[in-house]
């Protein structure tokens, strides 16, 4: 299983994903999930993938090999809903190529992706791409877009991010996020890879790997823990509640 999340902002950007595959108790691996492209001064993409680990690196391998090629890739496209339907195209060429052999073995054509960045000329953009190869793109209303085990990790994304959330306490919220989904989640898993993308610095400076004794991360995880034990306590008493409401 997965957990990504991208986060968009009129400060930039902010992308953050696990790395455990799993195809089984006995089958546990790490893969890095997200993979950038980028021409500095120009251009930054970012991709975080979800799904069947074969699909979305062979979706990943098709998007490099375009890159030395002829015709349409992501450094030639004009802006990044262009992007978006290139990285869109290779989905459905990947399908098009094995999902009736996977079909046959009893096995989805299972993939979701996040991709995002900003091209020279225009705002950071944000998009999340399906197995159709379509996709939509986040707005200032809905400024997130989440792929794999979501669910745990959507909670504090919901009461803390914003559209105009700083690229740090974006960052923060992410990790927290992602902690909350490991806490409830074995087949999610660390390292972690966090990138944070400033909006028009057109170079991407900030790409960490946040691996499982690192500090920063595990006073997050810390002091998170404690502030939620302390909230709970303060709560109001049940006592508050009148008889009638207690029937």
């Amino acid at each position: 299983m997965t957990y990504c999340i991208g986060m968009l902002m009129d400060a930039g950007l902010v992308f953050l994903s696990d790395t455990r595959t799993n195809a089984g108790v006995d089958q546990i691996n790490t893969f890095r999930k997200m993979n950038i492209f980028e021409r500095r001064g120009d251009r930054v993409m970012v991709l975080l993938s979800a799904g069947n680990l074969a699909v979305t690196q062979s979706v990943v391998t098709l998007l490099e090999e375009r890159l030395a090629q002829e015709g349409e890739n992501l450094m030639r496209v004009p802006n990044l809903f262009e992007a978006a339907c290139h990285v869109g195209d290779c989905v459905r060429h990947v399908y098009q190529r094995d999902a009736d052999s996977l079909r046959a073995f009893g096995i989805d054509f299972n993939i979701s992706l996040i991709f995002g960045g900003q091209i020279a000329g225009e705002s950071p953009r944000l998009f999340n791409i399906y197995a159709a190869g379509n996709f939509v793109e986040a707005t200032p209303d809905t400024p997130y877009f989440q792929i794999g085990e979501s669910k745990y990790g959507k909670p504090i994304i919901d009461r803390i991010f914003r559209f105009h959330s700083s690229l740090e306490d974006a960052a923060k919220c992410a990790l927290i996020s992602m902690d909350s989904t490991l806490k409830s989640n074995l087949s999610v898993g660390m390292p972690l890879d966090l990138a944070c993308y400033p909006r028009d610095r057109l170079a991407l400076e900030r790409v960490l790997r946040i691996d499982l004794d690192d500090p920063y991360f595990l006073s997050l995880r810390a002091a998170w823990g404690e502030r939620i034990q302390e909230a709970f306590s303060a709560l109001p008493s049940l006592a508050c509640l009148s008889a009638s409401e207690l029937t």
